[in-house]
């Protein structure tokens, strides 16, 4: 117990009440000559002094209390700029240097969260991309600069409906807007047109569940990959047709010099290779027509077993079809080309032919169908760019094989991927939803 603390402060004054008290007793007594009457006059006539003493050591700590009552209350008002100021040296001293302190820490964390806001609402405000906060009841919260220039005119949308500003925005935009799926769309800005990307998302908000939408242009970002992809096209088609219309001039010119010199058997040879070089010629560029040209799948119920059966007339390998259905909802010529593409894959891949393997089975809602092979599989950065158009580690391929196959399992709603097996070898996976099976009859 320190000499200047609040108990060692009340103790004092307590004992020398006591001490007070015992005196005047004594005294009383020895005038009056009774105990009883010398306690009675001595309780009397202390009593109003005690009571000053009592209200004189108290009010100091009622007063504190009082301001540190309204200093909280003024914390819970978000108003930090209270202190109070100290003259004790005892604990009612060290809650009121507390308190000042929580005060400037408060004030400190407010001044940084001021300034954090300031600057992400500068950035939000600047960005490109449009970004719309929607409450709950469908009312527009928040709208940086570019969702004002794109959309309502330009005007300020905060506490405008967002049906209001759907209704005023461009047909594809609203239609965009309208759905609750990510998009990708055009629409026509000033005689120009746009393409841009629409992400939607909801998260919760002081309790309640706000959804935020960003557009994104996407024009230049799309003219520059479309300008690559051509570039790429145009390189790969170059490289090819020099490699067959080389051969087929040199062996032209030959032809013709055996031709004059009459040797006809070795002419014969020369037709064969210019047919050869023409046929693969032929079949790059068809190769080319049926990824550029992919028709829209026509899905219907197919009988999965006979359609197995038929694909093993096609290549060799070892079904496992254990957990497969009945029937499955897909494009049977599109799923069936995309197959063959990955057998003949999976046997070129310098394995044993024997452990080419095809795997059907029910994930979910979603037809998986697996093909494995026991090659050496794919290094990491082949399968980060297998599924690219173009992109070939054969020497005469052309690298349209494994795109064309995204491409089909896209156009079904599914998804193909690619995967080294721990054992040794590749797996292609292509996964297809399927609906609700038709009741049966």
């Amino acid at each position: 117990m320190r000499f200047f603390s609040l108990e060692g402060k009340l103790a004092a004054a307590l004992l020398a009440w006591s001490l007070l008290t015992a005196l005047s007793v004594i005294g009383l007594q020895r005038w009056l000559d009774s105990t009883q009457a010398a306690a009675l006059f001595a309780v009397l006539g202390l009593l109003l002094p005690g009571l000053l003493l009592a209200r004189y050591l108290a009010s100091p700590v009622a007063r504190l209390i009082r301001a540190l009552a309204g200093s909280v209350s003024a914390f819970g008002d978000g108003d930090f700029s209270f202190s109070i100021r100290n003259t004790r040296r005892d604990e009612v001293g060290d809650l009121v240097d507390a308190h000042n302190e929580l005060g400037r820490v408060l004030r400190e964390q407010r001044q940084n969260l001021f300034q954090r806001e300031l600057l992400l609402d500068t950035v939000v405000q600047n960005t490109p991309n449009a970004m719309v906060l929607v409450e709950p009841g469908g009312h527009v919260v928040y709208a940086n600069l570019a969702a004002r220039a794109l959309l309502n005119g330009g005007r300020s949308m905060n506490g405008i409906h967002i049906d209001a500003v759907i209704a005023e925005a461009p047909p594809e935009l609203a239609e965009a807007l309208t759905g609750a799926e990510d998009a990708l769309f055009s629409v026509s800005i000033r005689q120009e047109d746009e393409t841009f990307h629409l992400s939607q998302r909801n998260f919760k908000l002081q309790g309640r569940t706000h959804r935020m939408i960003i557009l994104r242009r996407m024009t230049r970002e799309l003219s520059r990959q479309e300008v690559a992809t051509w570039k790429k096209v145009i390189r790969v088609v170059s490289h090819e047709l020099n490699n067959s219309l080389a051969p087929i001039r040199s062996l032209s010119h030959s032809g013709r010099e055996l031709a004059r010199l009459g040797e006809l058997q070795r002419l014969a040879m020369v037709f064969d290779t210019i047919e050869e070089r023409a046929r693969h010629l032929g079949g790059f560029v068809q190769g080319y027509a049926h990824f550029a040209k992919l028709p829209v799948p026509q899905q219907a119920w197919v009988e999965l077993r006979p359609f197995l059966d038929a694909l093993g007339q096609h290549s060799q390998f070892r079904l496992s079809a254990g957990d497969a259905p009945a029937r499955a909802w897909f494009d049977r010529a599109q799923i069936e080309q995309l197959l063959i593409n990955l057998l003949k894959n999976a046997k070129e891949a310098g394995g044993d032919v024997d452990d080419v393997e095809l795997v059907v089975e029910t994930r979910g809602r979603d037809l998986r169908i697996e093909v494995r092979d026991r090659g050496p599989g794919m290094s990491e950065s082949v399968l980060a760019n297998a599924l690219l158009p173009f992109y070939s580690t054969k020497r005469s391929g052309t690298g349209l094989g494994l795109a064309l196959a995204r491409e089909i399992a896209e156009a079904h709603s599914g998804r193909l991927q690619l995967a080294n097996r721990a054992e040794g070898g590749l797996v292609v996976t292509l996964s297809l939803p399927q609906p609700e099976p038709p009741a049966a009859d």
